[in-house]
């Protein structure tokens, strides 16, 4: 599983970073957990609303997200 949380390095893109790597760890998922900054690169996401989470390629959530709902986004 590869998953990217999508910021330009505000505190609510560092924050989801982290809580994404927490919640990877808590439910023992073998998932590459990756921080991308490139405005380039995101914006090849057609995302408007940041930070964005990007589980196999497929935008799943947008704006401020939950450890819960995190959880329930990566049990799927």
């Amino acid at each position: 599983m590869e998953i990217k949380v999508l910021g330009t390095g505000c505190a609510s893109c560092k924050a989801l970073y982290q809580t994404v790597e927490q919640t990877v760890k808590e439910l023992g998922l073998t998932a590459e957990v990756i921080k991308e900054e490139d405005l380039v690169k995101i914006m090849e996401y057609n995302v408007m609303t940041l930070p964005a989470l990007v589980v196999d390629g497929k935008v799943v959530a947008k704006g401020k997200i939950s450890a819960q709902e995190i959880k329930a986004i990566l049990i799927k």
